[in-house]
């Protein structure tokens, strides 16, 4: 599938950390995935026209705060496991109510909402995750919030044996500690290869396997040792941050190259 320039353009400034992205370097990076300049050119002014980033200076752009909001649980991933709390045991349920199925937006709006914060549905309206996160029901309620989504949060315990063993088989672990295993050898594999490749190789694949790697860590439900391989997690997340410096640095000097061979 083409890439489009919009979402490049928002998954450089993602990743750049607050630092500004010229005009000129997301020209560069359009030509590794064969962008257009002018296709580019468009996404910038439609880019800063719906509010998602402005200009800084001729030709210099950043996200705007409500971009940094909107991108809050994408920037996130890399501080996740340290949410972790010992699970005793209890749920946390989220009771969705009173939207019917008709409002296809808002539900996709709530869809994503529950997925990025590890809900899963029991039974219909009532959606369970662990209680193994950091502040409980408080700090899903208002994480929730910010996603867009005013529900009922509260502390569950005392399910019977079979909504019990309904609950825990929620999510399919087995394909979860699969994945963690399997993008840590994908990522562990390229950064060897890494010195082989030329610049341009190297930013163009950094980027398309760093969005699908760090896209599966930011849905990870972070589901509590007695769950999942915790170690497995453990693994995968310490090579994706390695996998996200060297990255950064790959793309820094793409940037600094365009940038003389321009001057």
């Amino acid at each position: 599938m083409q890439l489009q320039p919009k979402p490049l353009i928002l998954k450089l400034l993602l990743a750049a950390d607050g630092q500004q992205l010229s005009a000129r370097d997301a020209i560069s990076a359009g030509a590794l995935f064969d962008i257009a300049e002018n296709h580019i050119r468009v996404a910038l002014t439609r880019l800063t026209a719906e509010g998602l980033i402005e200009a800084t200076a001729r030709g210099q752009y950043q996200l705007t705060p409500r971009a940094w909001t909107l991108a809050g649980e994408i920037r996130g991933w890399r501080e996740s496991v340290a949410q972790l709390q010992p699970w005793s045991g209890q749920w946390l349920a989220v009771h969705c109510a009173g939207l019917g199925r008709s409002d296809r937006k808002q539900l996709a709006v709530r869809e994503r909402a529950l997925a990025l914060c590890g809900c899963a549905e029991l039974e219909r309206e009532l959606y369970l995750r662990p209680d193994n996160l950091a502040g409980s029901s408080e700090a899903l309620r208002i994480r929730l919030q910010k996603l867009g989504e005013e529900q009922m949060v509260f502390q569950l315990s005392g399910l019977d044996s079979v909504r019990q063993q309904r609950a825990v088989g929620l999510w399919d672990c087995s394909a979860l500690n699969n994945g963690y295993r399997q993008q840590t050898q994908i990522l562990q594999e390229w950064l060897q290869r890494v010195p082989e490749l030329s610049l341009e190789q190297a930013a163009r694949e950094s980027f398309l396997l760093g969005d699908e790697a760090i896209r599966q860590m930011v849905f990870d439900p972070l589901l509590p040792a007695g769950l999942i391989d915790a170690e497995a997690r453990a693994v995968y997340l310490n090579v994706l941050l390695e996998y996200d410096r060297v990255g950064h640095d790959i793309w820094q000097a793409l940037y600094q190259q365009s940038n003389r061979s321009q001057a």
